[in-house]
């Protein structure tokens, strides 16, 4: 069973990273519970579009997740929730 892609990207340090390069000042610092934290949020909205998607997929009787499924569920994902999963709203 080969790693999932937010498994190989949703790590401490690449979030960090991440996160670090949006601070304006450099003497901003992150705490390790600050990344942790972070990395686990990034995990369930990956895995939350990862299954909303495939259903918008089978809601069209496709075989297949195409990017214009998951273009099609992120409005749901960024904004609110029309079903009874509201994880980040």
């Amino acid at each position: 069973h080969s790693p999932t892609l937010c498994a190989l990207f949703c790590t401490q340090d690449t979030v960090s990273k991440l996160l670090s390069s949006f601070f304006k000042e450099d003497k901003t610092k992150l705490s390790g519970d600050a990344t942790l934290l972070m990395v686990e949020m990034l995990k369930v909205f990956v895995q939350e579009a990862a299954v909303r998607s495939q259903k918008q997929a089978e809601s069209e009787d496709c075989d297949q997740v195409d990017i214009e499924h998951f273009e099609k569920i992120l409005p749901q994902l960024v904004c609110g929730s029309t079903g009874s999963r509201n994880v980040f709203v």
